[in-house]
């Protein structure tokens, strides 16, 4: 009986200091979630006070001058290295996620080494980029959109391919046993049952690049450069909404139009981030 009533009690201990380290746990993840949410909080709020009251009609305007400092031919020149950084990212870093995960040998000795890689990309600083373009991309498109949009592929290219990879792996194998089954080969398998179950998966790594090549300036001003006009071909150079907005604080004369031009740049992300997650959604409820 004593024994029993011993192991009882240290039952209980483990089950209270359990209680307790989950306790403090949860409570350091709530101050965390509270500490995430001020500071973007404090973030958004700081940057609409100090930037609508400047919203003019003037910065909307065609052509940029030294009076108006329009940030429309920045906006229409952040859209198309946008999309031009998709296109040629998008394609190339859901590829290699689908052979990696679909087709490669899980033995083979290459893949932890390139995904090694891929995560050691991630963390290079994007000054290095834009020399790395600048060096290289500039030698065959000089100063251009097309330069700077190959350089953000670069960037946004192991981010795409790892959380592709990620959200290939979470589909359950039992999709691709049941597709199988029916007579489906390996290819229709991949691109109508198990692309479809991780595009939730694939979008979010869509929208964190997405983020990064709008608000990306050290790699742009050596490889798309800061021109003040509408980019008219691929070969053009033409500043981004954020390289502008780093211009106007830098010069220090319009301050002011540099924190409109971050509003701007603000509901351009947030508007980015919503419809992405609608489409996700969407695609779920399907």
């Amino acid at each position: 009986m004593t024994v029993v009533a011993n192991d009882e009690k240290s039952y209980e201990k483990i089950i209270a200091k359990n209680r307790i380290t989950a306790n403090i746990l949860r409570a350091v993840t709530i101050a965390a979630a509270l500490l995430t949410i001020l500071v973007l909080g404090f973030l958004i709020v700081y940057i609409l006070v100090k930037g609508v009251p400047h919203l003019t009609p003037e910065l909307f305007a065609w052509e940029y001058d030294s009076e108006n400092v329009s940030m429309m031919p920045a906006l229409i020149n952040t859209i198309e290295i946008a999309v031009l950084t998709l296109l040629l990212a998008i394609p190339c870093g859901i590829g290699a996620a689908i052979y990696l995960v679909e087709y490669a040998n899980a033995k083979n000795r290459m893949i932890p080494f390139i995904r090694m890689t891929a995560e050691t990309l991630t963390g290079i600083p994007s000054i290095v980029y834009g020399l790395f373009g600048m060096l290289f991309f500039n030698r065959f498109f000089g100063m251009s959109i097309m330069s700077g949009a190959l350089t953000l592929a670069i960037m946004v290219l192991p981010v795409i391919m790892r959380t592709t990879e990620e959200a290939l792996i979470a589909v359950p194998k039992k999709y691709r046993e049941g597709s199988f089954g029916l007579g489906a080969g390996k290819l229709r398998t991949i691109f109508r049952i198990v692309l479809p179950a991780a595009l939730p998966g694939i979008f979010s790594g869509i929208v964190l690049s997405v983020g990064r090549i709008v608000g990306e300036t050290a790699a742009l001003i050596y490889t798309a450069g800061t021109f003040t006009k509408v980019a008219t071909s691929l070969g053009a150079s033409g500043r981004t909404l954020a390289v502008h907005m780093y211009l106007l604080s830098k010069e220090g004369l319009n301050t002011d139009q540099a924190y409109a031009t971050a509003v701007v740049l603000l509901v351009l992300v947030i508007a980015i981030n919503f419809v992405a997650g609608r489409i996700v959604r969407g695609r779920q409820q399907d």
